[in-house]
């Protein structure tokens, strides 16, 4: 049988040691002498700091939620409110990958930084950043990039194991559960919304 990813928005914990609980995680990201003041831990993520923890991922990303730039449902039709994404995106299934162009990869980096305003954690976004930076030589950035894909990755597989409703993944914004899954080699169907709370992914 197929593993099914059950994906949930963030809700209080049901159990697992990484689930998010709401309190916890706005009690530590609120709290400025909380090591996981949320200030302080963006500082650190946005200056490539390699030295975040996956506990440090953990409120990052999941304290994201309780943050004024953070808009899951952007607009009614979520692609009209995502154009850097969009075009980034486009960028990206242009390129030659035997050889991409500079003038490409580097239209990739300016709007790929817009893409991230509006959705720092997408593991997506990320990774073409990580790409595009390693195919311009530019080694320091693609490793931060890098990181920054697998600490997010890592947060959302420690939140649950996806194979039921009661063990799901927790994400902040759909598309991140589709990008866990390529990210574990998983081919998958068409969603199915199974409560208010789940969908389920085959």
């Amino acid at each position: 049988m197929k593993n099914l990813l059950l994906t949930l928005l963030l809700l209080p914990a049901l159990a697992a040691a990484k689930v998010p609980v709401e309190e916890d995680i706005v009690a530590k990201t609120s709290d400025p002498d909380s090591p996981f003041y949320y200030t302080s831990l963006m500082m650190r993520y946005n200056a490539g700091d390699e030295t975040l923890t996956d506990e440090d991922y953990h409120y990052l990303y999941y304290g994201y939620a309780y943050q004024e730039s953070y808009k899951p449902l952007f607009a009614e039709n979520p692609r009209e409110a995502t154009p850097a994404r969009d075009k980034l995106l486009m960028l990206a299934s242009g390129l030659d990958p035997d050889n991409p162009l500079a003038e490409t990869l580097d239209a990739m980096l300016y709007v790929g930084e817009d893409a991230l305003a509006r959705d720092p954690f997408s593991p997506k976004i990320l990774n073409l950043m990580a790409y595009a930076h390693g195919a311009l030589g530019n080694k320091l950035q693609e490793k931060m990039y890098y990181n920054k894909v697998k600490g997010v990755l890592r947060a959302i597989e420690d939140s649950g194991d996806a194979l039921t409703q009661k063990t799901p993944r927790h994400i902040l914004m759909f598309d991140h559960a589709l990008d866990v899954m390529a990210s574990e080699g998983y081919t998958y169907g068409k969603s199915r919304i199974i409560s208010r709370t789940v969908e389920f992914i085959p």
